[in-house]
């Protein structure tokens, strides 16, 4: 068995970023941006009032008077010039005029007819100048897009982005003993549960997911559902994984011409996992049981989606919050404890599940995070700072 950061290593060396295609900028949210973004214009383009109130020139005090000689709105610039003892009708958003120098709130201010006075000094000059956000030229680093991004770019004047193209996973579930949701299994037959989750992790990765029909075990339909899978960029099994007489995938696939990266890790849940490139394509054979198969998903699969976005290889995030309660050695596997994460005192602290059997769904659903338990790490006391996957 290799260690988890060995298997890791070899499973990111088997992808690599997949080409570009350009999107409009509506349907770019969550890609992955893969080049920069460089404005086409300042913003704001030009100076703009920052309020509504009154446009003028100088440095005016209480009790001044100006004449209005006209009105400047958002999209309705002015287009005369300010004068001394001249003011314009003036609101958020609008060009400031030629000759004016600052905005005073309309709050500091009294109409009188064609004229407005003064009632308080000015408290600033209550505007944006030209590039004060952004200059023209400057860019937007890759990134995968969020909704402000968006906001950001339009602003930029660009209406097409270059994003990596989306990776296609072939997620194939095998056995005999299972049956879809909502078919009537045998008193002897599961519900096939684990492709959900990992379809549903995929896609919020951002990859496109192709949920092929359940391989039985024998090798002849494994290997036609296999073959199915050509064109994915990446081909996820389910279950069949490890040694035992129905465990089918590793010698289908080799057969078919599977070289193996590796096989069996020293972690719980997990151990029997199995990738390689399968046909020149990465492929990952993942454990059957439903808490394993989505750890490894966390672990394994998600991290490889994301180098064929463009992102760096990175292992999962990890971030760090104080135990609850104790937790006696662990053994010579790394441990992912289904946990539940809280607060006290502001400070994050986290408590694993009494019960980490690998098949429990439902502490899986109650889980929002790994905590991590290292080979041979000592017993633990509550208060003690562990490190934790978020889920």
């Amino acid at each position: 068995m290799i260690s988890v950061e060995e298997a890791l290593e070899r499973a990111l060396a088997l992808v690599s970023p997949l080409e570009a295609e350009t999107v409009a900028l509506a349907e770019a949210c969550g890609r992955f941006m893969c080049a920069p973004a460089v404005a086409r214009r300042d913003q704001p383009p030009f100076a703009a009032s920052a309020m509504d109130g009154y446009a003028l020139a100088g440095d005016p005090v209480a009790g001044d008077r100006f004449t209005l000689i006209g009105e400047a709105g958002a999209g309705h610039a002015f287009t005369g010039r300010v004068g001394p003892g001249e003011a314009v009708r003036i609101f958020t958003g609008a060009p400031l005029p030629a000759g004016a120098d600052r905005v005073v709130i309309q709050e500091n201010v009294e109409a009188e007819g064609a004229a407005i006075r003064l009632t308080e000094a000015s408290d600033g000059r209550n505007i944006r100048p030209a590039g004060q956000d952004f200059r023209a030229g400057d860019s937007l680093s890759p990134r995968r897009l969020r909704p402000n991004d968006l906001a950001l770019l339009a602003a930029m004047n660009i209406a097409e982005v270059p994003v990596t193209r989306r990776p296609v996973v072939a997620l194939v579930a095998t056995g005999d003993e299972l049956v879809m949701p909502g078919e009537t299994p045998r008193d002897d037959q599961i519900i096939a549960s684990n492709s959900f989750t990992l379809k549903a992790l995929a896609e919020a990765e951002g990859a496109e997911v192709r949920l092929l029909p359940i391989a039985r075990d024998t090798e002849a339909e494994l290997r036609t559902v296999l073959e199915m899978a050509a064109g994915a960029d990446i081909v996820v099994t389910i279950g069949g994984a490890s040694v035992g007489d129905h465990d089918l995938v590793g010698k289908v696939a080799g057969e078919m011409g599977l070289e193996r990266a590796f096989y069996k890790i020293a972690m719980r849940p997990g151990k029997p996992l199995i990738a390689g490139r399968l046909n020149g394509r990465p492929m990952l054979g993942l454990p059957g049981n439903p808490v394993s198969s989505i750890v490894c998903a966390h672990l394994f699969l998600l991290p490889m989606l994301r180098v064929m976005l463009g992102l760096p290889a990175a292992a999962a995030p990890h971030r760090r919050a104080r135990l609850a309660e104790p937790l006696p050695a662990n053994g010579p596997r790394a441990h992912y404890m289904r946990a539940k994460l809280a607060e006290t005192d502001g400070l994050p602290q986290i408590a694993a599940f009494p019960r980490q059997d690998s098949a429990l769904l439902r502490e899986l659903s109650e889980a929002d995070a790994l905590l991590l338990r290292p080979p041979g790490d000592p017993a633990r006391e509550s208060g003690e700072m562990v490190r934790y996957i978020p889920l």
